[in-house]
């Protein structure tokens, strides 16, 4: 079996997810899959998508890493900038590993073509091909329906309605980040706060609570590859596309919900580029079973060595953004909620006292060690406190208590 490498998914770099299922097979066939790099080559990887926005851009670099290995592998230490055909330089800086911005804010113009320039800490240089901003698309609407997917389930599919402002704009790319409330269904206005755990007897008090731990919010990122293409359609719009689905079941819904939706208009190599990363990511399940081809070709490579194989695409787009809010009521009146993300049946009463003399109380245990979180007095002196697993009662296990900037209720 001679396999190449696979490269594994950074967590922080959600449009190269599919990376995770591309095999670079060197061999004729494959019979058995064995988890183990038997041929490893450390490739480059460069994401690098430089926008219309006025704000500090980002490249993001890393390398591939064996199978077996534990983590990402971020490049850095590398000197990053930006030129444009105008004698502009854009230079970036390293603000945690493998995550460069530029230095100073700013944005992609028309009619100017842009070019990528790296130097890696061993002073390899890589570059990329010219690219001009793509033309512009406007999201026309952004607006949730309750309906089924093609799998039969009910929930909720957040919908597209754009256009291009001129001819020509066939292919796009979606991105976006959804912020959800989470309240604690087990939260109660104080805390169980332990005293004293030795000498012998414990004293654990009930206090008011001096943060907030009954309503929290939770961002995150798409981590999959949404496109659309309208060349075959003959319009320059997308109607009804879906950038979302969330079944009826998945707690983030359960109260008030915020997505943040980007559209990227691209190139045809830009799509082309990401239209076969998806396709490798559709592979997952025949991958081991058949020869795949060759490397996956972007527009960056080494000035160096022709033959190095780097992985990644430096794309010049431009980008408009929409956002919504929505209650669960709004959709489902009068219906039970999902179900909350931890099972909050499971309850706890510990002894306060030690089994033994030299030993610990399971209540101090309870509450400093595993964290478990006060909801009621059980009645008993020997377990005087009820408890349950921490996120039913405190809400900070799951999401920031910080309210966001962009916040609507």
């Amino acid at each position: 079996m001679e396999i190449g490498y696979l490269l594994k998914y950074i967590e922080r770099i959600p449009v190269l997810k599919a990376f995770a299922f591309l095999l670079i097979l060197f061999g004729s066939c494959v019979e058995s899959f064995e988890p183990q790099t038997e041929i490893f080559e450390s490739a480059l990887i460069i994401e690098a998508a430089i926008t219309n926005e006025d704000k500090r851009q980002q490249v993001l670099l890393s390398r591939t890493f064996r199978l077996e290995d534990d983590g990402p592998n971020p490049e850095s230490s590398a000197v990053v900038r930006v030129t444009d055909n105008q004698q502009n330089e854009y230079v970036f800086e390293e603000i945690e590993p493998g995550m460069y911005m530029s230095v100073q804010p700013f944005a992609a113009l028309p009619e100017r073509a842009y070019q990528l320039a790296i130097t890696t800490s061993d002073g390899r240089t890589y570059g990329s091909e010219s690219a001009a901003l793509s033309s512009e698309s406007e999201i026309l609407d952004l607006y949730a329906s309750r309906e089924e997917n093609a799998n039969g389930q009910d929930g909720i599919a957040i919908l597209v309605d754009s256009q291009a402002l001129q001819s020509g704009n066939t292919f796009f790319r979606f991105e976006y980040e959804e912020t959800y409330e989470i309240v604690a269904p087990r939260w109660v206005a104080v805390d169980a706060v332990v005293v004293r755990d030795r000498p012998r007897p414990p004293v654990v008090i009930l206090e008011p609570k001096t943060e907030e731990q009954r309503v929290c919010y939770n961002t995150e990122r798409s981590n999959t590859i949404i496109l659309a293409n309208t060349e075959d359609t003959g319009t320059n719009g997308l109607t009804r596309f879906p950038v979302r689905f969330i079944t009826s079941t998945n707690f983030i819904i359960s109260h008030r919900y915020s997505i943040l939706v980007k559209q990227f208009v691209q190139s045809r190599d830009a799509f082309a580029f990401y239209d076969t990363l998806n396709e490798f990511s559709s592979q997952t399940e025949s991958l081991f079973a058949q020869v795949q081809p060759g490397f996956l070709t972007g527009n960056v490579f080494s000035l160096e060595d022709e033959s190095e194989n780097v992985l990644g695409f430096f794309e010049v787009s431009t980008v408009t953004t929409r956002r919504i809010f929505f209650d669960y009521e709004d959709f489902f009146p009068g219906e039970p909620l999902p179900p909350y993300a931890v099972d909050c049946s499971i309850e706890f009463t510990p002894n306060l006292l030690p089994d033994s003399p030299d030993g610990a109380s399971p209540l101090v245990q309870a509450l400093n060690s595993l964290g478990q979180k006060y909801v009621s007095d059980s009645g008993e002196e020997s377990r005087p406190f009820v408890l349950v697993n921490r996120p039913c009662g405190d809400c900070t296990a799951l999401g920031s208590n910080q309210i966001p900037d962009f916040w609507e209720e």
